[in-house]
């Protein structure tokens, strides 16, 4: 989705302005999106919610599955409208994104140069004429330092969950035309270790707030049956 991140700059950026998104073409190929613990409830009911693991930062993280190949978004049509009610917050921010800088703890406002969205004729200017950031810099600031919160939590969660060994290897067979298809690589929290925690334990999770999205996810995992009908349907005759 991204393919030419660069930090937001005043002399660089200062003719360039960003358009509403009206087409979700740019997502078209993106077949996961990462979610942050609170959107879990919002994405159960459209999307299988399940976590990859990033060897490289010893982490899991989140994701909502949108398609059951690589580079096929099945939630986005040809026309690029967005098949569901729900839109990841991810992708919503798009072009922007929040990069870590060189200073520890600090981090920097960036854009996708290479969008369609942004434009130095149609859309809303992202400095004035004096170089200053407008209303539209201001927003993406306050946005993404939400979302950069709730990246925090959700990587707190994540990790609770690791520590306390509750992951487990998601291995699905889905039917892909002719063939069948292994989805693997994904995990998923072992319902079986959840159930079987001690008092304590369990009590632990309820504080600290995690039970709705736990349970969200576990939910959500029946949405895969959605997407096997959506590939289906999408399949050339």
């Amino acid at each position: 989705m991204f393919q030419k991140i660069v930090p937001v700059n005043n002399q660089i950026h200062a003719n360039k302005r960003v358009k509403e998104i009206s087409s979700f073409a740019f997502a078209a190929q993106t077949h996961i999106a990462y979610l942050t613990l609170q959107e879990f409830t919002r994405a159960a009911p459209t999307f299988p919610v399940v976590f990859l693991e990033d060897k490289a930062k010893d982490e899991f993280r989140p994701v909502a599955l949108l398609g059951l190949n690589s580079e096929k978004n099945l939630f986005v049509d040809a026309a690029g409208k967005w098949l569901a009610s729900y839109v990841p917050a991810i992708i919503r921010r798009y072009p922007f994104a929040l990069t870590p800088s060189d200073q520890d703890g600090q981090f920097v406002v960036c854009i996708d140069e290479a969008s369609d969205l942004v434009s130095e004729t149609d859309g809303s200017a992202l400095f004035d004429i004096t170089g200053a950031p407008t209303q539209i810099i201001d927003n993406v600031k306050r946005y993404l330092a939400e979302l950069q919160q709730m990246e925090l939590a959700t990587s707190q969660f994540c990790r609770f969950l690791s520590e306390h060994n509750m992951f487990t290897p998601l291995n699905m067979r889905v039917q892909d035309g002719a063939s069948t298809k292994e989805i693997s690589g994904c995990y998923v929290i072992n319902e079986e270790r959840l159930n079987n925690l001690s008092d304590e334990l369990f009590l632990s999770i309820k504080a600290k707030a995690y039970l709705p999205a736990i349970y969200a996810h576990l939910l959500s995992l029946a949405q895969t049956e959605r997407l096997v009908k959506m590939q289906q349907a999408a399949a050339p005759a």
